[in-house]
Parts: structure tokens; C-alpha cells; sequence
């Protein structure tokens, strides 16, 4: 059982926490909101990235980073597959043979934040983009390159995504550009860093 005083000090947090989120205006399940308009402005189907008429991967991205999916080989172990992301370049294969991708990336990424993962033999890279915001038209540098009106859709998705995450109170999902968009980077003083 707690004493009295650890009783009064657990309360006494409780209230403290409770001021405060009063002070800072966050309104309960506002966490929940914010998620739910995320999903919304998701993107809604992945780009395939052709070489030589075969698909290759799928990849999406979002503000923060780009999304690669790559169908393994059949009857490969998962400790086969080897995946190396560098700042400006990425390579995958399985150990022992060539590389299947070994190209340069479009822009840079964060490496300490960039990881990949097997799940239902597909590959999940997930490259944590540099600049925040940058619109890419391919993850590989030159090669696959969205046209220019999917590259324009894009640039606009993630200006609403910057939106949603600089307003988390106001639904975005249903909003629209008219005309070109500005860039998600440096619209109106740029995003805002944490």
C-alpha cells in the first residue's frame, strides 16, 4: 500500500500534467485526430518504378521519407538478402552475387534513420529523407522519373500533409490546388523544425 505522501505526490502530478495540457490548448483524442488526417493524405497507391518493361519495386513517400517495395525471389532465405543505404546511394542484393539495385538515390538521406525490413516476402525500405518536404520524382537518380503532372500531384499531397502537421485541428483531406503548388519546403517561411 502507498503511504500517504506518495498518494499526495502521484495526485499532485496528475494535476500538474493536467494544467498543463490545459495551458498548451491540447484538446483529448486531438493525438487521435491528427493520426486519422495523416492516414487521409496518405499516399494512395505506389508509383512502380519499370526498367527494360519489368517492374522492378513500388515506392511511395511522404513528407519525411520515401518508401520502396521490392517482391523478394522465391525459396531465398531471409538471411541471404543483404541492403546498404548510404547517403546518396543503394544497393540490394542477395550475399555472394551482384547487386540487384546498386544506383544513386535521387536526393540524400539520413542513413541513421533509414532502415529496411522483410515481412511477407517483400522488402520495406524506408530512406528518411534529408530535406523535409522535397518532392522526389524517383528514388533512383534519373531513371523512373514521374511525369511531370504525377510529379505536380505529389508536390501538392505533401503541401497538405505539411499543412495537416503544422495545423493538427483543421481537416485537410478534402482541400485543393488550383493552378501549381508551391514547394512544401519553402512555402511561407518553409517547414517548421521541432
Amino acid at each position: 500500500m502507498k503511504s500517504p505522501s506518495k498518494l499526495q505526490n502521484s495526485s499532485y502530478r496528475d494535476l500538474r500534467f493536467e494544467a498543463q495540457l490545459k495551458k498548451s490548448r491540447i484538446s483529448p483524442g486531438t493525438e487521435t485526430k491528427s493520426l486519422d488526417m495523416a492516414e487521409k493524405l496518405a499516399p494512395e497507391k505506389r508509383h512502380d518504378f519499370v526498367h527494360n518493361g519489368q517492374k522492378v519495386f513500388e515506392w511511395d513517400q511522404t513528407l519525411e521519407e520515401v518508401n520502396m517495395y521490392l517482391n523478394l525471389p522465391p525459396n531465398v532465405h531471409p538471411k541471404a538478402f543483404h541492403c546498404k543505404i548510404q547517403s546518396k546511394h543503394i544497393e540490394v542484393g542477395i550475399k555472394g552475387n551482384p547487386p540487384f539495385l546498386n544506383h544513386d538515390l535521387s536526393a540524400p538521406v539520413k542513413t541513421d534513420c533509414s532502415f529496411w525490413t522483410l515481412e511477407d516476402d517483400i522488402m520495406h525500405i524506408t530512406l528518411q529523407k534529408r530535406e523535409k518536404g522535397q518532392t522526389w520524382a524517383s528514388p533512383i537518380l534519373g531513371q523512373g522519373q514521374l511525369d511531370p503532372y504525377a510529379t505536380d500531384l505529389e508536390q501538392k499531397r505533401l503541401m497538405l500533409q505539411r499543412f495537416q502537421e503544422e495545423n493538427p485541428g483543421f481537416d485537410f483531406s478534402q482541400a485543393q490546388f488550383s493552378g501549381n503548388c508551391p514547394d512544401p519546403r519553402s512555402f511561407m517561411g518553409g517547414i517548421r523544425s521541432d
